[in-house]
């Protein structure tokens, strides 16, 4: 079978190799998916250049989110052959390949009627964005939410998943284009960063109340300029750092205007609570079927264009979730 495998640390185009492989085996407490699309993520990106948290012996396949049907699976076991699934693969065994076997645990159902593109694009964002806002920011109807870089994947979960709840969603991002796409999700106020001031805004809408809770996957300054626009007792979700800087929060600030700086690191809490974990995918599913969310896909690319979907993802050209056709 074909799979993309980093051979060497360094950007995309220069690290992946399209390689024949072996095609996994259906061992026990497996199942064997016959991949039909995979999504792909800024991590990937860190991956194949070595800088992400995670790293793998040399080569290994990225690429952990994708969509399927089961080829094989154990005695036993919940799924039958010919269903549609998603996965989460794990490293060195990762997505970006015609065939993968997952531990069951790490595979999900999904509804007939949400396409393979759909199915591969939802898992990671939409979980990131529930357990964020529902488990670690409390959120509840009239809250108002700030969700930065909301044309992003998880950003643009976090605004369909905030306007569900019944927030006033203001959301920031960088351009026109993506400035519209935050709209026609729901965001009731949408700030194009590069040029207005996000921070004299939120307050200007929200009457110098300031946003009871903010979604911030950039970091960096971004973070910085955030705590002077939340609200007392609001809550200042860390999701990630795309922003490239690690910021840190004066402990002073915190006490002066009560806030939280809380911590989002899904994939420990997935790692930690598998049945909620499985909860949460349960709800996400039936707010699909009732139409309350649905996946933004930037674009389909084909399988033999990875590096360069990952190099456009990489240069901030993208919005939503861009997927890879990897099955026929």
């Amino acid at each position: 079978m074909r799979a993309w495998q980093v051979k060497e640390l360094a950007d995309p185009e220069q690290a992946l190799a399209l390689e024949e492989v072996e095609k996994p085996a259906q061992e026990n407490g497996q199942v064997l998916i016959k991949t039909q699309t995979a999504a792909l993520n800024f991590f990937d990106i860190l991956l194949c250049q070595g800088k992400y948290q995670e790293k793998p012996p040399l080569p290994f396949t990225p690429g952990a989110e994708i969509a399927g049907t089961v080829e094989a699976a154990g005695e036993g076991s919940a799924f039958q052959i010919g269903q549609k699934v998603l996965a989460r693969p794990a490293l060195p065994a990762g997505g970006l390949a015609e065939w993968v076997s997952v531990p069951e645990d790490a595979v999900f159902t999904v509804s007939e009627s949400m396409s393979f593109h759909e199915a591969a694009a939802m898992y990671i964002t939409y979980q990131t964005g529930y357990y964020a806002l529902h488990h670690r920011g409390n959120i509840k109807e009239g809250d108002v939410l700030l969700v930065h870089a909301g044309s992003g994947g998880v950003g643009s979960a976090a605004i369909q998943l905030g306007k569900a709840t019944g927030a006033r969603i203001i959301a920031t991002a960088g351009g026109p284009e993506k400035v519209q796409v935050c709209k026609d999700l729901g965001a009731d106020v949408a700030i194009d960063y590069r040029a207005d001031d996000f921070v004299d805004i939120v307050k200007k809408e929200t009457d110098g109340k300031g946003a009871d809770i903010i979604f911030d996957p950039v970091g960096s300054d971004t973070f910085d300029r955030s705590r002077k626009c939340i609200a007392f007792a609001g809550r200042l979700l860390v999701i990630g750092f795309a922003g490239g800087r690690i910021p840190e929060a004066p402990a002073n600030h915190a006490l002066v205007k009560n806030y939280s700086v809380v911590g989002v690191h899904w994939g420990y809490f997935a790692r930690l609570y598998e049945e909620e974990m499985e909860n949460i995918h349960k709800t996400l599913c039936s707010m699909y079927e009732e139409g309350k969310i649905q996946p933004l896909i930037y674009g389909q690319f084909s399988f033999d264009d990875v590096p360069n979907a990952l190099n456009l993802m990489g240069d901030r050209k993208t919005y939503g979730k861009l997927v890879v056709d990897v099955g026929e």
